[in-house]
């Protein structure tokens, strides 16, 4: 009698066991979905800042080109990441890359710098950072509109990549100078790296298929 009600309790917590199991793991594959689908959401929603959808029409989620080892410490990157192609008409029109700044006041600062073919900034986003309220954090436009001064900015007047107190055109926050010095310094060399890379990014090679179509 013992061992038998030893066995069926033995069955039953098996059996609760195992559906508690499938219900976690249902429940986990879902939330991941979810998750994944509002991580897209947010990334396709931060390039759509800097390139408009009227300006291309491709994904730039899907089109992309792998950063070369060589320049990821430039852009001061810890592992492999892509730049994002933007096309009109199945031509590249601008390129949205990532980069971080690892000098801010208060540690990294990610962002992303769309870059036009002929050079010229497409736009600047600041993604994260851990700036001091109030002062460092107005290089996030929700707090101000400083970032959009890079629009239109280019490499042709490189001596004037700094911030004004360091003899550039770009203003400083009062009371917060590293936070902008640290952006502006970083956007250049996002912008050197497309410079450096201008044909790999821009003329990419075609595939068998669009040679052979041509």
């Amino acid at each position: 009698m013992i061992g038998q009600a030893i066995s069926k309790n033995s069955f039953i917590l098996t059996v609760f066991a195992l559906c508690t199991a499938g219900l976690l793991a249902v429940t986990f594959q879902g939330t991941k979905k979810s998750i994944a689908a509002s991580e897209r959401s947010a990334a396709q929603k931060a390039l759509l800042e800097v390139i408009a959808p009227d300006q291309h029409d491709n994904d730039m989620l899907v089109d992309l080109v792998a950063i070369p080892q060589a320049n990821l410490k430039q852009l001061g990157l810890r592992s492999q990441e892509n730049v994002h192609i933007a096309k009109k008409n199945n031509e590249v029109v601008a390129v949205i890359v990532p980069s971080v700044a690892p000098d801010g006041y208060s540690g990294a600062i990610r962002m992303i710098v769309g870059v036009w073919k002929n050079g010229d900034i497409a736009g600047v986003r600041i993604l994260t950072h851990n700036e001091t309220p109030g002062l460092g954090d107005k290089v996030d436009l929700k707090k101000s509109d400083w970032v959009l001064s890079f629009n239109g900015k280019s490499l042709t007047a490189p001596s004037l990549w700094a911030v004004k107190k360091d003899g550039g055109e770009f203003d400083q926050f009062t009371g917060a100078t590293i936070t902008p010095r640290a952006v502006v310094k970083q956007v250049e060399k996002a912008l050197q790296f497309v410079q450096a890379n201008h044909s790999t990014l821009f003329d990419p090679i075609p595939t068998t298929e669009q040679a052979n179509s041509q």
